[in-house]
C-alpha cells in the first residue's frame, strides 16, 4: 500500500472538499483518461483506474470515514471495495457512478444515469414542419394564408389509450410498469449494470394486450386538417412561424409538440432585399438626367414622385426614407428604399433627332474634324 497515492491528491482536492467537488473532479478525470477516448494508451488506463478506486472510496460516506482515519491500511485484506488486486474486480458502475458515465458516455454504462430514469416520465411530442409560400409584397406587409396538414388527434374509439373498448392496458410484466430493464454483465471494469428502455412497453411501463382496431394501439388517428397561418409583416425568405401545439402528441401525457411553418418568399421582377431595406433600379433617359425631371418611382407602396436634378449622372443612389420593409418587433418602423438611377443612352434615332444632337454637340464644343469622322453618328474613317 506504501506505493498507493493519496486519493484527494489523485482527484485534486483538499480533505475538506464537499461531495459536489469530489464528483466534479472525478468527471472531469474520467473523461479525459477513459481507455474509449484513449485507445492502447496504458498511461491513461493507468490513471483512470487510480481515479475511478479513489473515487469509489470518497464518494462513499462510510468508506470516506475509514480513510481519513485509517488510509490505504483500511483496505487491506479484501477490504471495502475489493481494491487489494489493483483491479476493478468489485465495481458496479450504477448509481451515481453510472450517472457520472451516463452524462460522459451517453449511457455506455448505462447505471441508471438522468436519461435513462427518465424513460416513462411525460414528453413533449416532436415538433412538425410545414412550408408556405407568400409573395414579396406579402412578406412585406404580412397576410393569412391557410395550410392544409395532417395531424395525429385522439382517437375516438380509446380515447388515447389504444385499448380495445371495455379493456384497458396493462402493467408490463417485463419491467415492472417501471418502463426499463437493467442487465448486468462482466466486462474489463467488472460488474457493469446496463438499463435500457423496455423493449416490451417502450419505455411507457404499459402493455396492451387487445389493441383498438380503428388506431391499432396507437391511441391516435391522422386527420386533415385545415390551420390558418399569420404571416407577420417582415419576415423574411426562410424563417419560421411557430404553432404551439399542433405538433406530434407528447408522450406519457406529455404536452404535443408545435407546428414550425417555413416561409419561402417569392423573387421580385424589380425589388431586392437587403435585411429591412429594398434595392431597386430605375432607368432615366438623357433629357432627364441632364435638365431634371420628376419621375414615378415604383416602390411596395405604389408609384411615388421623385424630382431629379439637373446634371444627374448614372448610377446616383437616392434613398426613399421609410418605404422599406417593416420590421418584425414593430410593423411602424420600416427599413428605407434605395433606388439607383441609370441613365439610358437611345439606340434607335430619326433624323430630326440626329440633327437636334448635332447642334448640342456643336454648342459644347465637340463637333470633330471632318477627316477624322463622318458626323457625330458616322463610321469613324481612317
Amino acid at each position: 500500500m506504501a506505493d498507493k497515492r493519496d486519493y484527494y491528491e489523485v482527484l485534486g482536492v483538499s480533505r475538506s472538499a464537499s461531495e459536489s467537488e469530489i464528483k466534479k473532479a472525478y468527471r472531469k478525470l474520467a473523461k479525459q483518461y477513459h481507455p474509449d477516448t484513449n485507445p492502447g494508451d496504458k498511461v491513461a488506463e493507468a490513471k483512470f483506474k487510480e481515479a475511478s478506486e479513489a473515487y469509489e472510496v470518497l464518494s462513499d460516506p462510510e468508506k470516506k470515514a475509514q480513510y481519513d482515519q485509517f488510509g490505504h491500511a483500511a483496505f487491506e485484506q479484501g477490504g471495502p471495495g475489493g481494491f487489494n488486486g489493483g483491479g476493478f474486480g468489485g465495481f458496479d458502475f450504477g448509481g451515481d457512478m453510472g450517472d457520472i458515465f451516463g452524462d460522459i458516455f451517453g449511457g455506455m454504462f448505462g447505471g441508471g444515469g438522468r436519461s435513462q430514469r427518465a424513460a416513462n416520465t411525460p414528453t413533449q411530442g416532436a415538433h412538425v414542419r410545414a412550408r408556405i409560400h407568400v409573395t414579396f409584397e406579402e412578406a412585406v406587409f404580412g397576410t393569412t394564408k391557410k395550410l392544409e396538414i395532417s395531424l395525429k388527434e385522439e382517437c375516438a374509439s380509446c380515447h388515447g389509450s389504444g385499448a380495445k373498448a371495455g379493456t384497458h392496458p396493462e402493467t408490463c410484466p417485463k419491467c415492472g410498469g417501471k418502463g426499463q430493464v437493467v442487465y448486468t454483465q462482466q466486462s474489463m471494469f467488472g460488474t457493469v449494470r446496463n438499463v435500457q428502455t423496455c423493449p416490451d412497453c417502450q419505455g411507457t411501463g404499459q402493455v396492451i394486450k387487445e389493441k383498438c382496431p380503428d388506431c391499432h394501439g396507437s391511441g391516435y388517428v391522422s386527420q386533415r386538417k385545415t390551420i390558418e397561418v399569420t404571416v407577420p409583416a417582415g419576415i423574411n425568405n426562410g424563417q419560421s412561424i411557430r404553432i404551439r401545439g399542433k405538433g406530434e402528441p407528447g408522450t406519457n401525457g406529455g404536452p404535443r409538440g408545435d407546428l414550425l411553418v417555413v416561409v419561402s418568399v417569392d423573387r421580385h421582377p424589380k425589388f431586392q432585399r437587403q435585411e429591412y431595406d429594398i434595392i431597386s433600379t430605375e432607368p432615366i433617359s438623357f433629357t432627364q438626367a441632364a435638365l431634371g425631371a420628376t419621375i414615378k418611382i415604383n416602390t411596395v407602396d405604389g408609384p411615388y414622385d421623385y424630382t431629379i436634378k439637373a446634371g444627374t449622372q448614372t448610377d446616383t443612389r437616392v434613398r426613399l426614407k421609410g418605404k422599406g420593409v417593416p420590421t418584425l418587433r414593430n410593423k411602424n418602423v420600416r427599413g428605407d428604399h434605395y433606388v439607383t438611377l441609370v441613365v439610358q443612352v437611345p439606340e434607335h434615332l430619326n433624323e430630326e433627332q440626329k440633327n437636334a444632337l448635332k447642334k448640342f454637340q456643336e454648342s459644347m464644343g465637340e463637333v470633330p474634324k471632318k477627316e477624322e469622322h463622318k458626323g457625330f453618328f458616322g463610321k469613324h474613317k481612317k
